[in-house]
């Protein structure tokens, strides 16, 4: 079965399994490594994108659900690597071992189109899926903050 998606704002045909995980058709078929494999179960959120602008946790997403859709990946959110969620993250020094990064920023990324602004109760509650093994969550958290333009401590 060909499956047509539009990944990154490129559309593409992929003769794969359709009950291929969108994970494996992302990083192998298409050679997007930025998507991370995790857990393999939806619990950890390194496998994060979009998909028509909402999250998915690719590991568990069949390839056919994203037949006819968009998917934009950690690759796609800001090509030049200039997404203000990006810029924040270098900037408040987030990444560790870095593992989780491109998943948690696909989570923030979606938080931030739906609320600009969202509250630190708001911040934490959306990010909860998405797991830390370095423990940087203050350090996510005042990313992005500071992506939303909002002061850093204001708690």
């Amino acid at each position: 079965m060909s499956v047509r998606i539009r990944v990154n704002g490129v559309e593409r045909t992929l003769d794969v399994d359709p009950e291929m995980p969108l994970l494996w058709a992302l990083r192998d078929v298409l050679g997007l490594t930025g998507t991370k494999f995790g857990c393999g179960q939806a619990f950890c959120g390194a496998c994060t994108v979009h998909l028509d602008g909402q999250v998915v946790r690719a590991c568990v997403t069949p390839v056919r659900r994203a037949d006819g859709h968009a998917v934009t990946t950690i690759e796609g959110l800001a090509p030049d690597g200039n997404h203000p969620l990006q810029k924040a993250w270098a900037e408040m020094g987030v990444p560790q071992c870095g593992f989780c990064q491109a998943g948690q920023i696909m989570t923030a990324a979606a938080l931030l189109k739906k609320k600009p602004k969202p509250s630190d109760d708001e911040i934490d509650q959306s990010m909860v899926g998405n797991l830390c093994r370095c423990g940087t969550y203050p350090r996510i958290r005042a990313a992005i903050r500071k992506a939303a333009g909002m002061p850093e401590n204001d708690r």
